[in-house]
């Protein structure tokens, strides 16, 4: 392949984007010229370096992969994104945009050399269309598509709206989730599979066993070693631990 082109790697896990700067090394047509642990630092490494292309996970603390290619789009930055995730969920058209590519993890080598090809010949071509666009307002489209989700409670299946979840949690093999004013379980095996259902920009992973409805904390308690703990809005005024990971998210977002 003649054309080389300069690329960046923005991926909240390191093993990720490690992984996938090798493999992209591999492939030696690109240069991975920047690499960015989160959306917002992301979004300033393109702004910053312009390249030809950014590999962008989807759910990312400060922006996600998504609100990072409509800023792109918005500014007029020339640079051809690449989603890159663990959730099929999102796919939907994606794969017919040739604009925009979409790569599942873990990343196929030879999946990722035919992401490379296209990007190649978009780096040749004419400026950058709308694709960026027509992906992220269909990604909105699809997340009020699945506002709804089923609620075991007892032997009924209850639909149940999304915003009104106010947290989930993971106890054993199975889901708790508690709503406003139902407690009950979930059929999904995991809270991956969850929360790939809701909205990113609103459900948090605040622990890699609770999952939050930011818009039903109550209250934000100091805890240890500057981590903290949220009171949530539902009957019980549950507690729900925050990592050490998410605290920056939170202390970012709500700029503690």
């Amino acid at each position: 392949m003649s054309t080389r082109f300069q690329a960046v790697v923005v991926d909240d896990e390191p093993p990720a984007r490690e992984e996938l700067c090798y493999l992209l090394g591999q492939v030696g047509s690109v240069d991975v010229v920047g690499e960015a642990p989160n959306g917002i630092e992301g979004l300033a490494l393109i702004e910053s370096l312009r390249p030809h292309a950014a590999f962008l996970d989807i759910q990312m603390p400060g922006l996600t992969g998504f609100e990072v290619a409509g800023q792109v789009l918005a500014q007029g930055v020339p640079t051809n994104i690449v989603f890159v995730t663990a959730f099929d969920q999102y796919a939907i058209d994606a794969f017919e945009v040739n604009a925009v590519d979409y790569l599942l993890k873990p990343v196929d080598q030879g999946r990722l050399a035919r992401s490379v090809e296209r990007l190649a010949a978009r780096v040749g071509s004419a400026a950058i269309d709308d694709s960026i666009e027509r992906v992220v307002r269909l990604m909105a489209e699809r997340q009020q598509q699945r506002s709804q989700f089923a609620l075991k409670v007892g032997d009924h299946i209850l639909l149940v709206h999304a915003e009104d979840l106010v947290f989930a949690s993971m106890e054993g093999d199975t889901i708790h989730v508690v709503t406003s004013q139902l407690s009950g379980t979930s059929n999904y095996r995991t809270l991956d599979e969850l929360q790939a259902r809701l909205d990113p920009n609103v459900f948090w992973r605040v622990h890699r066993s609770h999952l939050v409805n930011i818009n039903k904390i109550k209250e934000i308690v100091p805890w240890f070693s500057r981590n903290f703990v949220l009171r949530m809005m539902d009957t019980k005024r549950t507690e729900i631990p925050v990592s050490r990971a998410q605290t920056k998210r939170l202390r970012d977002y709500l700029r503690l």
